[in-house]
Formats: C-alpha cells, structure tokens, sequence
C-alpha cells in the first residue's frame, strides 16, 4: 500500500491523524508482543505526574515490544540500512496526554550503537544500546551496562480473527509521550491497523532490576505481527509542571 492510501486509512482509529505533512518514515516489522497486567501504585513511580496512566477496565498493563526497525528515514530521503535497520526492544505502558491515548516508554534499547545515538539525538527519545540477536524465532538482549537481559522463544501461530477490546487497547496507539529534565515530548503516528497472530511462548527469561517488582511471571497476553508501515510527525514539547 502506498503513502498517500496510508494516510487515507483512518477508519480504525479513534481521531485523525494531523493535517501537517509527516516528517519520518519507518517499519516496525516481526513484532513480538508481551503484555503483562500491573500494580497501579508500582507503575505509578515510573510514569511523570504530567501523564494520566491510562486503564482498561480500572486495570495498569505494561508491555515489553520486540521488533525489527526498518527502512527508517527523513521524508524525501533515502533510507541507508547500516544505521535505519536494527533490532528494537521497548517496554512502554499506557498513557493520557492531551485527551489522546498513547504509550509512554519505560524502557527502549536499540541493537546499533550509532543508530540510538542518531535516535537519541534526533527525537530525545532515551535510546540505550544493548547486544540484540534474533534467531529465527527467538530473540536474546543483553545490556551489560545496567545487566538487563531477556530471552524469548516463541511460536507463532494462527491469525487473530476476531480481536477482543484489549487485543486492540493494547496495540492501536497513535502517540508516543517521554519525558526529559525539562519537558514532555510527544510525538504522534499513524499506520494502518495492526494484523495480529496468536503466540505460543516456549520460554522467557527476563532480568531487569528496575522492573523486578513490577512485571512478574508470564504475560497474560502474547501476540505477534509481520509489522507496519508507520508515519511519524515531529516532536512536540511542553513544559514540565514544577514541584
């Protein structure tokens, strides 16, 4: 499907994209899907007070989102694979911020040293560099700076026909927050809607300290999806409330 039908499709999400031209190109592609069901008052100490954790039936959920980052590029640019291909782990919940419904990233780790560099600078977006390896299906990470690392290996399986409310709670987001020392950042995006497989999850092992008291056993929700083409507008910043 090309551009111009991308931003054409809008049915399935809850507002229009913005009327702005778009700025970036990328594809989030063999996804890998973990949802866990959390403790409010946990999640609460990682979230800003700016933001409004959003609930699913009165009910915090965090994520973990393993994928390959592709073809990503300024618009009316090329792509150049040795920096806009690398393997992406982001762990992210769910968030309110100026009436829309978005993901606010805990944690996102990039597979190349100079493309989170790139990234970092680019969007403020806090890109760390960890070893990232995929076989087939099975994914392994290892972040020897902060000793955080996950293995996952997984089969998929049949095409999620009939997606529950949560199913699509879940992935339809079209607004990424983050915050720095002096704002919050947020950034909004569209693509068409996610095509969603069911997932027999074989093992896991996850090991980060500083989610250790909050995502805890096996997920609750797993999915998988061949990817998305995905347009993202620029950065828009306020400033943080004072304390």
């Amino acid at each position: 499907m090309t551009i111009p039908e991308i931003l054409e499709t809008t049915q399935h999400r809850l507002s229009k994209p913005p009327t702005e031209s778009w700025k970036y190109y990328q594809e989030w592609n063999e996804a890998l899907f973990l949802h866990w069901q959390v403790e409010l008052e946990e999640l609460k100490r990682l979230v800003p007070k700016e933001l409004e954790i959003d609930l699913f039936e009165g009910k915090a959920w965090v994520s973990i989102v393993a994928f390959k980052m592709e073809r990503i590029r300024p618009k009316n640019l090329p792509s150049f694979p040795p920096i806009s291909n690398f393997e992406e782990i982001n762990i992210r919940t769910y968030v309110k911020s100026n009436d829309k419904a978005g993901v606010y990233f805990l944690s996102i780790e990039g597979g190349k040293k100079i493309s989170c560099l790139i990234a970092r600078g680019v969007s403020q977006l806090p890109y760390r560099y960890s070893e990232i390896e995929r076989f087939n299906n099975e994914i392994h990470s290892n972040n020897a700076q902060f000793n955080d690392s996950l293995i996952a290996q997984f089969t998929c399986g049949e095409k999620i026909i009939a997606k529950t409310a949560l199913d699509t709670w879940l992935t339809e987001r079209y607004a990424l927050t983050q915050d720095t020392e002096k704002t919050i950042n947020e950034f909004e995006i569209h693509h068409l809607e996610w095509t969603l497989n069911k997932v027999d999850l074989k093992k896991l092992e996850f090991n980060y300290s500083k989610f250790a008291n909050l995502i805890k056993g096996k997920p609750d929700i797993t999915q998988y999806s061949e990817g998305v083409k995905v347009l993202a507008w620029g950065r828009h910043a306020k400033k943080r409330l004072l304390n």
